[in-house]
């Protein structure tokens, strides 16, 4: 991901919390692994929200 924009960088949407979070360079190697935008939500999620119809 070397030369890439900050605008550029892939998104993704938290399944706890429906917010958008942007790429790391610490989830470089496990970036399809990645659910959560945060430790925090990681830890509840138990308190998963459905999803939402679109």
């Amino acid at each position: 991901m070397q030369g890439v924009k900050k605008q550029n960088l892939p998104v993704k949407t938290c399944l706890v919390c429906q917010r958008p979070f942007v790429w790391r360079k610490k989830w470089q190697r496990v970036w399809n692994e990645v659910l959560y935008c945060s430790d925090r939500c990681r830890g509840n999620k138990t308190r998963r929200q459905p999803e939402r119809p679109q």
